[in-house]
């Protein structure tokens, strides 16, 4: 039985199904206007995790998970780089993706952006509207916040906190503080759409809440994302969903469970670019392997905080040499067809609580099984989790050298072996120390000395 923390219940539960033969998640993805940072990329490894293990349970799961294309980041951005939205929109797009493969994050089984779904948002504000939920302002179209007596369901913040909390604007043409933006007019050269409401655009908030229901109909199981989307966002999502349905008191009617992932820090401080310590995943790949920057994300509990730094990053690149290594002294073992052993599900089964499965997987690399079933559960716990994907040969570095000729470290092995036949042991240790110093490492072997590139 899987486990999850549900926010909306403030509690971890048994998680049961809408429909056992199809299981249904959303979550919510980047606005694409620059490089994804490393608290997007958390929550695009988190929820590709989540996705795996649902399906080691359920035959049918469908992970939707959105693409912000319209929204006033990406028009600041357009006046800044004078470029086309669509040309900033589909570049950050595209390198957003090949950034998240980078990590091992499969592309969602649907990929909705949030222009082609106008229409669809149009439809949901007429029915706010219609009910009394949502009023016309100066071209603009607004959700009357009061009129939904469940608002704050997710949050739990007091209206105080809400109107606070949303940095609203205090316009004149508001019925109250804190109702938000459906609908706002575009001019000039800002993009927009015809609607019964005038040339406009979409608010953000209307646009998840249109993609979800379009895509995995109502209600759904899951719906996440990061932490800092639980308010507004996620409130005024279920607000939106659920008063266009008439099941305002009933926000599971909407979506059923909902998943957050916590903040990431970076060496203890909340990751600003005033502060310079602003991680962008795309440049974090040019100096780490995929795998380590996402075993590094997921060391910490996925709802715990997140705290980035060079140690946690060398210790996953630690963890993944360890599992590689297994796998390397069992190159010539064949695998045995093995699943991935009881005790990793439970604890991916339990909260998707990945550091105990990692300290499960440290023991059952000392255990004493089979090297053939050792090398089969290790290759599924891999494809599970999206690691040791890799040649354990390439990955440790043997015979391997960016910096150095490899038959210059061929020929100094060569005369280490003679120095040790004629037991010159100094001789020996000075050639050793030589090819460390040049960032190679040896391990004397029955078949003879390896070598491999030193992490």
């Amino acid at each position: 039985m899987i486990k999850l923390y549900n926010s909306l219940t403030r509690e971890k539960q048994s998680f049961e199904p809408i429909d056992p033969s199809h299981v249904r998640v959303y979550a919510c993805g980047p606005t694409v206007y620059d490089f994804a940072h490393i608290g997007n990329a958390r929550m695009a490894v988190v929820f590709d995790l989540w996705a795996c293990v649902l399906r080691t349970v359920y035959p049918r799961v469908t992970y939707v998970s959105n693409i912000t294309d319209i929204e006033d980041k990406i028009l600041d951005a357009a006046r800044k780089s004078g470029d086309a939205i669509n040309v900033i929109t589909e570049k950050y797009a595209r390198i957003y993706n090949e950034d998240m493969a980078s990590l091992g994050v499969s592309v969602p089984d649907i990929q909705p952006k949030a222009t082609e779904h106008i229409q669809e948002m149009i439809e949901l504000m007429q029915r706010l509207i219609a009910r009394g939920h949502a009023y016309e302002a100066e071209g603009h179209v607004l959700f009357n916040v009061p009129s939904d007596p469940s608002y704050g369901v997710l949050s739990g913040r007091s209206r105080d906190e809400q109107i606070a909390g949303a940095r609203v604007d205090v316009a004149p043409y508001k019925k109250d503080p804190a109702d938000f933006v459906l609908w706002k007019p575009s001019t000039g050269d800002q993009p927009g759409w015809d609607s019964p409401f005038g040339f406009g655009r979409p608010g953000w908030h209307i646009e998840c809440s249109a993609m979800a229901e379009k895509h995995l109909g109502l209600p759904f199981d899951i719906h996440g994302g990061g932490a800092d989307l639980k308010f507004p966002h996620h409130e005024n999502e279920i607000a939106q969903s659920a008063c266009a349905h008439d099941f305002e008191d009933r926000p599971e009617q909407f979506a059923k469970y909902w998943v957050h992932n916590g903040f990431v820090t970076v060496d203890g401080e909340k990751m600003s670019k005033s502060l310079g310590n602003f991680l962008l995943a795309h440049n974090l790949l040019k100096n780490h392997k995929g795998e380590v920057l996402r075993l590094t994300l997921l060391g910490a509990h996925y709802r715990q905080p997140l705290d980035w730094s060079a140690q946690a990053v060398q210790q996953a690149q630690k963890q993944l040499d360890t599992f590689y290594t297994h796998l390397h002294r069992l190159a010539d073992v064949q695998a045995e067809d093995a699943g991935v052993p009881e005790s990793i599900l439970e604890a991916l089964y339990d909260d998707l609580n990945t550091p105990l499965a990692l300290s499960r997987i440290h023991t059952l690399v000392k255990e004493t099984v089979s090297p053939a079933l050792l090398k089969g559960q290790l290759q599924a716990i891999g494809q599970l989790m999206g690691i040791l994907q890799e040649d354990p040969a390439a990955w440790l570095g043997y015979g391997q050298s960016a910096d150095a000729d490899v038959k210059q470290i061929e020929a100094l092995i060569a005369q280490r072996q003679e120095a040790k036949k004629a037991k010159d042991y100094a001789r020996a240790d000075a050639i050793r120390k030589q090819l460390d110093d040049m960032g190679i490492a040896l391990e004397d072997t029955p078949q003879g000395a390896k070598w491999r590139v030193k992490n």
